[in-house]
């Protein structure tokens, strides 16, 4: 069959947007009984704060840099131990992690100056949580106006700060650095 070079350059009305960083998922080998090995919350801190898009590491639990933000500066509050649900956590993680809360509020109040905060846990895949073996909290940092036509037309969100350079701002504004 001969093939029509001309047809191959006929655009076909998709808009691309390439995403690399992606392939962790892919790439990544599921083990058959444990999932921790495959679990992106019990990889970030074995690797270093930078590569692991870590803001700060408590002793029970861990703040990092969600790699598909909703806003600049969405967090997630992880404990390290591979956990699924809020009531699985001992008392000492359950005060860890709301004292990190708090602590990555008040770092995205002085990094950024947000006009308000979505806060939540989707426990389980069935209420939407992407990596619903591992439970995180979200800390979602919002402005009046910052939801636009892109993300229900196109699909598409914008986000005007490199996640380096949200984890810069928000390293240097974390409570402890201003102490």
């Amino acid at each position: 069959m001969e093939r029509d070079d001309d047809f191959a350059r006929v655009p076909d009305g998709f808009e691309r947007l390439w995403t690399p960083h992606r392939m962790v998922y892919i790439d990544t080998p599921k083990p058959e009984n444990d999932d921790s090995d495959a679990c992106p919350f019990c990889v970030a801190p074995t690797r270093s704060d930078a590569d692991g898009l870590i803001v700060h590491r408590g002793d029970l639990c861990f703040v990092v840099l969600n790699l598909f933000p909703y806003n600049p500066g969405h967090l997630l509050i992880c404990p390290y131990r591979h956990v699924p649900l809020y009531v699985d956590l001992t008392d000492e993680e359950t005060a860890e992690f709301t004292a990190l809360t708090k602590a990555a509020i008040a770092a995205l109040t002085t990094a950024s100056a947000p006009d308000g905060f979505n806060l939540g846990m989707n426990q389980g895949a069935v209420a939407g949580a992407g990596v619903a073996a591992h439970l995180h909290q979200h800390v979602v940092p919002r402005w009046g106006g910052d939801a636009n036509f892109l993300p229900i037309v196109a699909q598409t969100k914008a986000l005007p700060v490199l996640l380096e350079d949200t984890r810069e701002r928000l390293m240097a504004a974390w409570p402890e650095a201003q102490a």
